[in-house]
């Protein structure tokens, strides 16, 4: 299993010798940037473990099979990694072995592990200051827990339909959304709703995986509703998307997102600009515009209020202490420029022995892993009884000597 990691600013067609971090013995299902850290990025696979690499200054210019940290807990394939929002090192991994597991990363350490989940995890999301954690599940429930006192906080009902759901947290709110299916609508339906919610201007996308289209919604808190502001389309299914941070979206042509979406051969741009002339137009008359490039000469303090930076708000020793912060804040009014120099990553795990023990990842393998390893319980078992016979015969000629 391998990934690549590329500079947006790289376009056209790549080599076909291009650097891969290639570390894993399984498919990578799932990767995650360390929005504290540009140049560190965690990564799920099928062999079971999860892995934290370290970008290059400059990315990679040659393969790298080694990463700098190994997270080795699980007992199933790892489906998803994700940072905690507000804590420095601090990962959550969700497994097939039914459980979430929250690492720090800075010692290489498993520090809590969730549980009571009866089928695959199929998401999770933080809330804004990291204190709970939300997820979908194959058994049809969405849970709340509260990490650290490894509770489950709030318990209900789902989406019936068996195809998989998707949650996101709605910023600094008690709301969470949910996508998935009916069981009416699984027969019918395309691919699943991936949702992804901007805080800042209180804004939802939604993009069906195998669809070509981007809806998005603006939620009103005050009215408790979704309102539809626009749609883009295109014939073009998506396999995957990805939204570039606020900081580094262009603030002089008004732009309030970027989505990086994911084609069979390819990675496409999508860029999400609100026309604007000088002076301001009250929230509930935006209307999103697709690739409209128009300069404002004024700041657009209502389309970027302060942000979430690139500094956390705590150590992960704090979180894991019991300590709650909100994100740390930057203002885009003078734009953003990330630091020159790279912030290291250093680790104090020590990164665990290779075995040459290949690790199963399909049902059928860990089907004939379970009775490979019965029947070498049932060898071992046998040849302990036979040793304690040959033990109690030894001991009975012992006693006959004895007795002479």
């Amino acid at each position: 299993g391998s990934f690549a990691v590329i500079s947006h600013t790289t376009v056209g067609k790549m080599s076909e010798n291009l650097p891969l971090f290639n570390g894993h013995s399984g498919a990578v299902l799932d990767t995650d940037f360390n929005q504290f850290n540009d140049h560190v990025i965690a990564s799920a696979s099928e062999d079971t473990k999860a892995m934290v690499w370290i970008i290059p200054e400059g990315g990679l210019v040659e393969s790298i099979d080694k990463p700098v940290l190994t997270l080795a807990g699980h007992g199933r394939k790892v489906g998803h990694v994700l940072f905690h929002p507000t804590a420095d090192n601090v990962l959550a991994t969700a497994s097939a072995d039914f459980t979430v597991k929250i690492w720090d990363i800075s010692t290489g350490n498993e520090k809590i592990t969730l549980t009571g989940h009866t089928e695959i995890i199929q998401s999770l999301s933080w809330n804004y200051d990291g204190s709970l954690l939300t997820t979908t599940c194959k058994d049809k429930k969405l849970r709340v827990f509260d990490v650290r006192s490894n509770t489950i906080v709030q318990e209900a009902p789902g989406h019936q339909g068996i195809k998989g759901s998707r949650v996101v947290w709605f910023g600094n709110s008690d709301k969470i959304c949910t996508t998935g299916f009916s069981r009416s609508s699984d027969h019918t339906a395309s691919g699943m709703l991936i949702p992804h919610y901007d805080a800042d201007t209180s804004v939802l996308y939604l993009a069906g995986k195998g669809d070509g289209n981007i809806r998005y919604y603006e939620w009103v808190d005050e009215d408790t509703s979704l309102y539809y502001l626009s749609e883009y389309k295109s014939s073009d299914p998506q396999r995957g998307l990805g939204f570039l941070p606020k900081r580094a979206c262009n603030i002089a042509e008004c732009e309030v997102a970027r989505i990086f979406k994911v084609h069979p051969t390819f990675v496409e741009p999508i860029s999400f600009k609100v026309p604007r002339k000088a002076g301001k137009l009250k929230k509930k008359q935006i209307k999103i515009n697709l690739l409209f490039s128009l300069k404002s000469d004024a700041f657009q303090g209502d389309l970027f209020p302060d942000t979430i930076g690139p500094e956390p708000a705590m150590s992960s020793d704090e979180f894991f202490a019991g300590k709650t912060l909100p994100p740390k804040l930057i203002s885009l009014e003078h734009g953003f420029s990330a630091s020159a120099s790279t912030k290291e990553f250093v680790t104090s795990a020590v990164e665990p022995m290779k075995l040459n023990v290949k690790v199963p990842v399909s049902d059928k393998e860990f089907h004939d892993a379970y009775h490979s390893l019965r029947k070498e319980n049932d060898d071992l078992k046998h040849q302990v009884a036979s040793r304690d016979i040959r033990i109690r015969l030894l001991e009975a000629q012992l006693e006959s000597f004895r007795r002479e």
